[in-house]
């Protein structure tokens, strides 16, 4: 456990320009303190022993406005920037090195049973109030932006934006155009098709047409 903390402020040290100490971030960050109570609150519950487990979790909920359910896996260091508003589902698994933003959400649909949260791979970035809903994976290196609604499977090395979210770029190349302001309209486009098939019947109608 103590590995585990000197790994969380290491990451927390070189991602957060902030944070001047070990000692600072030791003492002030709430994001370190919501992963200390949850690797707590974990032992109890790998152990069987749920309710001190919940109780636990709750009280790190109460100071820190994180909510971790104690059934999640968490990996070494997991930096959670602000916090507040941080949702983490009980089959969550999440690997190494990875952020979580303000108000991100790794949680379920309500329609799965068994693993019903996504995993993370490691060296992922969640952007604040971004949400991840589901029992599919998020391959390492990827990065999901702020406000972005994922539902589907992300592989390695992705960057996915949107609601709900789609790839935009897999090892920081383009895949799709992003263009939010001309956005083909496709009442627009089918009439434009319709005004094409009939001109073409008027012009077949006239160079058939002969004078009686």
């Amino acid at each position: 456990m103590f590995k585990n903390m000197r790994a969380d402020i290491k990451a927390i040290r070189e991602r957060d320009p902030a944070a001047r100490s070990n000692f600072e971030v030791f003492l002030m960050y709430s994001g370190f303190h919501a992963v200390c109570y949850h690797r707590i609150a974990h032992w109890f519950y790998r152990h069987h022993m749920f309710g001190m487990a919940r109780f636990i979790s709750q009280t790190n909920r109460f100071f820190t406005g994180i909510e971790i359910h104690p059934g999640a896996k968490i990996g070494r260091g997991l930096f959670i920037d602000h916090g507040m508003g941080v949702v983490i589902g009980e089959t969550t698994e999440i690997g190494d090195n990875c952020t979580l933003y303000q108000g991100v959400t790794l949680g379920g649909t309500g329609k799965e049973t068994g693993k019903r949260h996504p995993t993370l791979g490691n060296n992922v970035m969640v952007g604040s109030g971004a949400k991840v809903l589901g029992p599919f994976k998020v391959g390492d290196n990827s990065k999901i932006a702020a406000g972005a609604v994922v539902l589907n499977e992300v592989p390695p090395n992705s960057t996915c934006v949107g609601v709900p979210a789609r790839i935009v770029k897999i090892n920081h190349k383009r895949v799709s155009d992003l263009d939010q302001v001309h956005i083909p309209d496709p009442v627009s486009q089918e009439l434009c098709r319709l005004q094409a098939q009939l001109d073409r019947l008027e012009k077949k109608l006239a160079e058939n047409d002969t004078p009686l």
